[in-house]
């Protein structure tokens, strides 16, 4: 057990950063959320509003609305989109904090390293949901490999990724150190484009859409063809479930798709409004993602 306890930010009070804060708050670490405008003003008022198995509860949860350069924590966590990181890293650039852990999908570190340097330890977050007129509806993974995943970029196990898990633990929340966090984002990010054809001109399909056999067969063909260019690129495709995903015919992703998308919280995640404000990401991850890797 540590002699201290850890000083935690979370750096973003959506969907994400709201959960992991409220996680935290609920086993009694000492966590603060950055939040600005409305949604400050709304915590500050009402502290943090969740669902509970179809309750409604609050938390009152630490905030501030700007990160000074001298207010050091030990761990800050950014759980921002992926089209918003750079910017997020260069607001805390001159901070004394050591370790900023990117909770986000990317397929490269190159530029956030000119940022912040080593303090940079790249994850990616184990919840999901959405926020619907304040209140947060988001859950954890149940399982190890939809806990939360973090690593060094250069795969040591580290004194800060060990006390990271240590942090995890104490919140009782699944994570898995990932010795290759590059491999896992790329392969992670050939997955997640595929959620444009999710994508209307002003918003989302609705779910009959989303479901029907002409939406799918080309999410199935992407993810064919997308885990095939990272194999192609030298880098392995991870976690093993990925790579078998692409073994697969395309009627069993078909399948699969459906099946996921007869979940009420797998269609929030899908097609709600967490989803709709990251079309921005997705886009801009698809296009990186074939600028690098398509022939």
């Amino acid at each position: 057990m540590n002699t201290k306890q850890n000083r935690l930010l979370i750096f973003g009070a959506g969907v994400i950063g709201s959960v992991y804060a409220l996680r935290f708050a609920q086993y009694g670490l000492d966590v603060t959320l950055l939040a600005r405008g409305k949604r400050l003003d709304t915590l500050r008022r009402n502290g943090l509003t969740y669902n509970d198995k179809g309750t409604l509860k609050q938390i009152s949860i630490n905030t501030i609305e700007k990160l000074d350069n001298d207010d050091i924590y030990d761990f800050i966590f950014m759980p921002v989109r992926y089209d918003q990181v750079e910017s997020a890293l260069s607001a805390v650039k001159n901070n004394k904090s050591k370790t900023i852990v990117t909770l986000t999908n990317t397929i490269q570190y190159d530029s956030w390293l000119e940022i912040v340097g080593e303090r940079l330890l790249p994850g990616f977050p184990g919840a999901g949901g959405d926020m619907k007129e304040g209140v947060l509806y988001a859950q954890f993974g149940s399982e190890k490999h939809q806990g939360t995943i973090f690593g060094e970029v250069n795969g040591l196990r580290t004194e800060r990724v060990k006390e990271l898990a240590k942090i995890f633990e104490l919140a009782d929340l699944h994570y898995e150190i990932q010795n290759d966090i590059q491999a896992f984002h790329v392969s992670h990010a050939a997955l997640a484009i595929v959620n444009k054809h999710f994508y209307t001109k002003d918003g989302m399909v609705d779910i009959e859409t989303a479901r029907s056999e002409s939406v799918l067969r080309k999410i199935a063909s992407d993810i064919k063809q997308n885990l095939h260019l990272v194999e192609q690129a030298g880098i392995p495709v991870i976690p093993a479930e990925t790579r078998v995903l692409g073994e697969w015919d395309d009627s069993d992703i078909i399948t699969h798709y459906r099946r996921m998308l007869s979940n009420d919280f797998i269609i929030d995640v899908k097609l709600g409004d967490h989803a709709v404000s990251q079309k921005a990401e997705i886009m801009l991850l698809d296009k990186e993602f074939q600028k690098k890797y398509s022939p």
